[in-house]
């Protein structure tokens, strides 16, 4: 039998797992509102907590807003996603 998030080889990833392995890399941070933030991930905590360098903020699929750094409360956070691509081609 096969449980949810298992590989072939058996071993399961968690969604702990996946956090962990895209810090450091280009992520899109969907909020409850259906802001989108990309950036940068630099830190994620057990509340969801995010902290993030290189942000751009996107309303409605336009760049309305550049922050160097931004800390986005994990009760905001509808879903985190890596990105496919380049942040600069609006991935």
């Amino acid at each position: 039998m096969s449980g949810i998030g298992e590989k072939a080889s058996g071993t399961t990833k968690t969604p702990n797992d996946f956090l962990k392995s895209i810090r450091g890399r280009p992520v899109v941070v969907k909020l409850n509102s259906g802001v989108d933030y990309r950036g940068i991930l630099t830190c994620l905590d057990g509340y969801m907590n995010i902290a993030m360098e290189q942000t751009e903020e996107y309303v409605n699929g336009q760049l309305k807003n550049k922050y160097g750094d931004a800390f986005i409360r994990g009760n905001n956070v509808l879903y985190i996603s890596t990105t496919q691509g380049n942040l600069a081609d609006g991935a």
